[in-house]
């Protein structure tokens, strides 16, 4: 059974850090990707970063760039993402997301629907 846990969440008071991680189990994601979504209160799930196992390529979500960085094991089982600066617009539930294989399509790692495993959420919470 494939799992994806998720931990680190929590407050935060406007100008922290924190960092998320998320641990994959029951199958590999080495040919493919894994990354983060989030989703705040009445929104729609939101793209925030990705890692391509296949060739090491990072790509952000513009509002994110600069104060969040993704990164993984060697093992590429497990990944993190490292949020810093962070602000009341970073409040939200967030999603870790493995695809077991990337695709050709233009910036397809933005899409939920390319993503075939999901994490249960963590809540962050930025107050000012």
């Amino acid at each position: 059974q494939v799992q994806l846990v998720e931990s680190g969440g929590g407050l935060v008071q406007a100008g922290g850090s924190l960092r998320l991680s998320c641990a994959a189990s029951g199958r590999t994601f080495s040919s493919g990707a894994m990354g983060w979504f989030r989703q705040a209160p009445g929104e729609g799930r939101e793209f925030v970063g990705v890692i391509l196992w296949s060739g090491g390529s990072i790509y952000y979500e513009d509002s994110v760039k600069g104060r969040f960085t993704i990164s993984g094991d060697n093992a590429k089982t497990t990944v993190y993402l490292q949020m810093n600066a962070l602000n009341s617009e970073d409040t939200a539930v967030y999603y870790c997301a493995a695809a077991v294989t990337t695709f050709l399509g233009y910036l397809w790692y933005r899409a939920p629907t390319y993503y075939n495993h999901w994490g249960q959420g963590t809540q962050v919470t930025v107050s000012s």
